[in-house]
């Protein structure tokens, strides 16, 4: 291992808030842990860190901190009093842990870890999933030492010579995937764990047109908890094959079984695409933090692996008619497939410790 850094050195993991921000760095927290090193994750009591980083293993440091953007004053200026005043209480906490460096995933959350960090001259990894940084990692870039990216537009966005494309961790079940095996050409539709209400009044606008039509499809649907029983009731009176779940907790099986797959575009959701090389339909979440699902898509899109549409455009008929003309045209989808897995990134979590380790043993 590097000369100055000792085992048992401490890393800051910061960000939190969604799995997005959470999940990726716990895959780089094991990795840094595998190789003799200690960390501790900074979040809030409200984030999904709070129950993911301790059944992880981990500890976590809880902060009061909120998001600035799109919120009335008095909300505003409470969460800026947060953020100084955590700020403040991070730089006491850097005095006693002396970490070696932070690692960043972004958001709010990150705000008072990561400027404390710079204040305090410790050195700052990032690492940045989408296609267009958001607010927090554009406000830092001209300062972090490493930034860490899935796409390679978003280098224009950090100074010269301190990206590295390295992807997103992914699970490595959607990299080992089999072969899709010959039978029902199957499309998953999924609007991620809490379901999306565009991608599934979208899909059950398509159902009649496919029944009708009597294309040989098996629809694979994850809902959400909303709308899971209404839809479950009508998709078994159609008769058509298929299965509308309410949650899908073996993802990486169902995009096993996938010829296609419509669903957000999300940072985790396009790098499992590219993971598993499976061709896709991108509808953003409209209401992403800067669009970043809509630059995903689109770069997605630019790169030919996948298709996009916009939220306000996406409904049934046009469901049905990319699904029939793509079951017609093989050689398109396959041509999309060989493009996503040309967007894949294997071994992120482990590259992204082993920058740490590299920017811990420069950090004078």
């Amino acid at each position: 291992m590097p000369g100055d850094l000792l085992p048992g050195d401490l890393f800051v993991m910061a960000g939190g808030g969604t799995g997005g921000h959470v999940i990726p760095a716990i895959a780089v927290a094991r990795e840094v842990c595998r190789m003799g090193y200690r960390v501790l994750f900074v979040g809030t009591e409200r984030g999904v860190e709070n129950r993911l980083v301790p059944a992880a293993g981990f500890r976590l440091e809880k902060i009061r901190v909120g998001g600035i953007r799109n919120l009335g004053v008095a909300t505003r200026i409470l969460s800026l009093w947060r953020l100084v005043s955590e700020t403040a209480g991070q730089i006491a906490r850097f005095r006693e842990w002396k970490p070696v460096a932070v690692f960043s995933m972004g958001g709010y959350v990150a705000g008072p870890p990561v400027l404390a960090a710079l204040l305090r001259g410790v050195p700052v990894v990032v690492m940045e999933p989408n296609a267009v940084p958001g607010a927090t990692n554009r406000w830092i870039a001209h300062w972090v030492r490493r930034a860490l990216i899935s796409f390679e537009e978003t280098a224009r966005f950090f100074p010269a010579g301190r990206t590295e494309l390295t992807g997103l961790p992914v699970r490595e079940e959607f990299f080992n995937l089999p072969p899709k095996s010959e039978g029902e050409f199957t499309v998953l539709i999924t609007g991620g764990s809490q379901g999306s209400r565009t991608l599934n009044k979208a899909a059950r606008q398509s159902w009649p047109l496919f029944r009708e039509a009597g294309l040989p499809v098996r629809l694979i649907h994850q809902t959400g908890s909303a709308m899971y029983p209404a839809l479950a009731d009508e998709f078994g009176a159609t008769g058509l094959s298929g299965e509308v779940a309410e949650f899908i907790p073996d993802m990486p099986g169902a995009f096993a079984q996938a010829d296609f797959v419509v669903c957000r575009s999300g940072a985790g959701a396009v790098s499992e695409l590219a993971a598993a090389g499976k061709p896709s339909m991108l509808v953003p979440f409209p209401f992403a933090a800067d669009q970043h699902q809509l630059k995903n898509a689109e770069a997605f899109e630019r790169a030919g692996a996948a298709r996009m549409s916009l939220d306000k455009d996406w409904n049934g008929q046009r469901l049905f008619e990319v699904v029939r003309e793509l079951h017609e045209n093989r050689a398109d989808l396959a041509a999309m497939a060989e493009a996503a897995r040309k967007l894949a990134h294997a071994g992120a979590a482990r590259r992204a410790a082993e920058i740490l380790m590299e920017v811990g043993l420069h950090r004078i």
